[in-house]
């Protein structure tokens, strides 16, 4: 009786851990709130594809765009938390939306587990090649010299484009005009047709713009430097100490997912992001891998949100 009571104990305690183990059992849901062509999508559709190989399961991608983030996002929040639904989340989702809406549809905080970091990507001060402007200071110079002449395109009110140059003209001191567009796309042909002068686009997105010769790349809103410009200096080491804004994507689960299964898919997409062959297609698009512990990522989530609000609070800006 003792040997049968043990040996049903020990299945019994062995089940979760064999469910665990056998993750995943049947296709994965990964959800890009935004639509497709992003930086957002793009490392969504690479991880997702590498993970694909890795479990010989399906990654789904699904776009769920709207709301600057938001209707996608909060379906991640309310999926059921059994690790089938993942949701990739970014500066705008986690962050700056904060600060831009008086009420989210969900907590960034409470509504989600972080799984990791995936990649940091500096967003680029780049200019129409007329503009009589190449560097950071000639182009302050430029703007003080011609105030509210000089127009700066973003894809959208409250969207990070037009939140970092509302922090440039603050620290810069000068007075250059917003003029919103309909998405990147429409914002960075803005600049290449010359119908406004200069734009902070995500560096992924610019990038083949600025080696064709369409665009002027001015410097770069990271810390450091990009791998895939370095030449380019930063904003900050430019003539503005202190600058720095840079973009983010990550991938987080609803809340109670297991915390098994978190550190699982923690170990997955860092081996992911350690292939080589990954790396190189991260580093081409300007995108670079920056993966996390779950709790590294938490603290990386909140300082940003803290960071933003600051930004959107001075500024005066509000989501449209």
């Amino acid at each position: 009786m003792t040997t049968l009571l043990s040996l049903c104990l020990a299945i019994m305690l062995a089940a979760p851990a064999a469910a665990q183990h056998a993750y995943p059992a049947k296709p994965v849901r990964l959800i890009v709130p935004f639509p497709p062509g992003g930086a957002n999508d793009i490392v969504a559709r690479l991880i997702g594809q590498r993970l694909n190989d890795r479990w010989a399961r399906v990654v789904v991608i699904d776009n769920r765009g709207g709301a600057g983030g938001n209707i996608g996002t909060e379906i991640g929040a309310r999926a059921v938390p059994d690790g089938y639904t993942l949701l990739i989340v970014s500066t705008s989702t986690l962050a700056t939306n904060v600060g831009l809406y008086s009420k989210l549809p969900f907590d960034p905080i409470r509504d989600f587990a972080p799984i990791t970091l995936i990649v940091t990507a500096p967003n680029l001060l780049a200019v129409n090649p007329a503009v009589a402007a190449a560097s950071v200071q000639e182009l302050i110079q430029l703007a003080k010299a011609n105030p509210q002449r000089l127009n700066f395109s973003s894809f959208g009110g409250g969207s990070s484009a037009h939140l970092i140059g509302e922090m440039f003209k603050r620290m810069a001191g000068i007075d250059i005009v917003h003029v919103p567009y309909k998405g990147g796309s429409p914002a960075l042909t803005a600049v290449i047709a010359g119908e406004v002068q200069m734009t902070f686009s995500n560096l992924s997105v610019a990038l083949p713009q600025v080696q064709a010769g369409r665009l002027k790349a001015i410097a770069v809103t990271s810390r450091q430097r990009a791998s895939a410009l370095p030449e380019v200096p930063t904003v900050a080491e430019s003539g503005l100490p202190g600058f720095e804004a840079t973009a983010w994507v990550g991938i987080v689960a609803p809340a109670r997912v297991p915390r098994a299964l978190i550190l699982k898919l923690n170990r997955d997409i860092h081996q992911v992001l350690a292939d080589a062959d990954t790396r190189t297609q991260l580093l081409s698009r300007g995108l670079e891998p920056a993966a996390t512990t779950p709790e590294g990522f938490a603290r990386h989530i909140g300082a940003e949100i803290e960071r933003w609000s600051k930004v959107i609070r001075e500024s005066g800006v509000r989501a449209e």
